[in-house]
């Protein structure tokens, strides 16, 4: 078998591309058509004098006629589509040479006009392919020329003079090859190069696009109106809870920017040196970070807004959070359980004592009560201090609910409380999430706690309904928890994950702050959802699988 070396695949820098030469050789081939066609006609204006005066009128009549099929066939053929290589355009340009050449040998010689035609043959020739064969065609024309003048010289006894003629054109031939070789492959490099930086900066481009689409860092670009111009796919989630894959989002044009974000807009305009608070655009969606800068400094109509997700920053608060929790539950631990321990103990010895009146028996109640609450407080504490990393883990969010209500259900089904009825809704076509699944199990587990409870006590059934559906971009999975209890206050609503509240006396304020913790170390977010249904839903709104810090 043989071997190709590289530079016999690789294409020549000094020649034009074939797309350029096929439409140049067209071009050429336009002409070559038209010449033919006139001196054709040449012979109808004075054929009698025509007679006279060339040397073999018959041959160049069927000279012409020939090259005028020829070059008819040619054009015929690349109107059907054919894309003419360098072999073909090299065999055109060899055969217009020696063509042109026998009409002049036999016609009037190298003084007739005809001689004109070779210089543009040899010129296009230099044009079509600039290398070493454009110097071959000067030489080939230069030879053929003075062979030309010699015969008629010698055989003819024409004058010495058109031997001088055909030189003076040889040296127009082999001028025309050096100029236009010279010109052709500068035009060629620089149009190369200027290729070669175009498609640079497309790549550019196009590697930027990604960049920004995929950047966890949300881009907007506004007017000073507040309009949206352009909005990268985090952008849209951050904001709209909608992520696009079109790297331009042209369908960000016309929405309205959330509250938040335009006040704090209005306030930098006013003062570019104000910091804008971090805010949510929606309940459900992250805490999010905006920075403003003019993206013209001089005209100063666009304005470029970063937008960051606090999750990372949360996250690394958090974790010096736990750091000093740790400190301070060991000390938790020493100085309170064991005071709370021997109160505890305490009132039980006291429970037992036969002396003691219904009042005193309501006040050792009380005690034993609050004392089990404080222990609940410093057992979540401890909790939330010793709390892992979490390790995530791929996850089918339909087959992992499914599989929950049914595990969970068996630890509430028992004969110390009324049967719990739980009922699951998925969508189809769900997308994955990616955490930790025994954190969030413990926080469904809380969630669904409370639900149960909170139905149970308005409508005397312990009954949720678990709903799991996908975000508007279809790219993010969510998880509702509802309950058909007396829901939550708008007045409260705003506090119900602060550390330590509660509306229920018994409660310890620290579930629903744990369950949100949880979360946001995997980088989910819980919610609070305002739908104006009966009870609560809480949302859990995971991140997307595959754009996680």
């Amino acid at each position: 078998m043989a071997k190709t070396s590289a530079t016999d695949i690789q294409p020549d820098a000094d020649t034009p591309p074939a797309g350029q030469r096929g439409r140049l050789f067209r071009i050429y081939n336009h002409y070559r058509v038209v010449v033919s066609v006139i001196l054709v006609a040449l012979l109808f204006v004075d054929p009698i004098n025509f007679d006279s005066r060339f040397r073999a009128m018959d041959y160049y009549q069927a000279g012409v006629i020939s090259y005028l099929a020829i070059n008819g066939f040619f054009a015929l053929v690349m109107m059907a589509g054919f894309q003419p290589r360098s072999r073909h355009i090299t065999i055109s340009i060899l055969m217009d040479i020696l063509i042109l050449h026998g009409l002049l040998l036999t016609s009037t010689g190298i003084t007739n006009g005809l001689a004109n035609l070779v210089i543009v043959s040899v010129a296009a020739g230099n044009i079509l392919t600039p290398s070493r064969i454009g110097t071959f065609y000067a030489a080939l024309a230069a030879i053929c020329s003075l062979g030309i003048s010699g015969w008629s010289v010698m055989v003819f006894g024409d004058s010495a003079d058109e031997i001088v003629r055909a030189g003076s054109l040889g040296i127009l031939y082999f001028a025309a090859a050096f100029i236009l070789q010279y010109v052709s492959r500068r035009m060629l490099r620089s149009e190369a190069l200027a290729s070669s930086r175009a498609r640079s900066i497309a790549e550019l481009e196009q590697i930027n696009r990604q960049i920004i689409r995929r950047m966890r860092t949300g881009i907007l670009v506004l007017d000073r109106f507040g309009h949206i111009r352009l909005a990268n796919a985090a952008a849209e989630e951050l904001l709209f809870g909608i992520a696009s894959e079109d790297a331009s989002h042209q369908h960000s044009r016309g929405r309205n920017l959330p509250q938040p974000l335009r006040m704090g807009l209005e306030a930098w305009l006013k003062d570019p040196s104000r910091r804008t608070e971090p805010f949510q655009a929606t309940p459900t969606s992250p805490m999010v970070q905006v920075n403003f800068t003019q993206l013209d400094q001089e005209r100063g109509d666009q304005i470029l807004v970063f937008i960051d997700d606090m999750s990372k920053v949360t996250q690394q608060a958090q974790q010096m959070k736990l750091a000093s929790l740790g400190r301070l539950t060991a000390g938790i631990a020493h100085e309170i359980r064991n005071p709370l321990g021997a109160i505890s103990h305490a009132s039980q010895l006291m429970g037992e004592s036969p002396n003691l009146d219904n009042g005193d028996r309501k006040m050792l109640d009380i005690i034993e009560r609050h004392s089990r609450r404080v222990n609940g407080i410093i057992e979540n504490v401890l909790d939330l201090s010793r709390r892992r990393a979490a390790h995530s883990d791929l996850i089918d969010i339909g087959d992992w609910l499914s599989a929950f209500r049914d595990d969970y259900l068996q630890t509430q089904n028992n004969e110390h409380q009324k049967p719990a009825r739980i009922e699951l809704r998925t969508d189809t076509n769900l997308p994955q999430g990616r955490f930790d699944v025994s954190q969030i199990e413990q926080v469904m587990v809380n969630l669904c706690d409370n639900g149960l409870r909170y139905s149970e006590q308005a409508t005397g059934a312990r009954r949720i309904e678990l709903y799991a559906g996908a975000t508007a971009d279809g790219e993010r999975a969510f998880v509702d928890v509802r309950d058909f209890g007396p829901g939550i206050a708008p007045e409260h609503r705003v506090s119900v994950f602060e550390p330590f509240f509660t509306t229920d006396k018994s409660g310890t304020g620290l579930g629903l702050y744990l369950a949100r913790e949880l979360c946001e170390a995997n980088q989910a977010h819980l919610s609070l959802v305002d739908d104006n249904q009966p009870g609560c839903c809480f949302r859990i709104t995971f991140a997307h699988h595959g754009r996680m810090i």
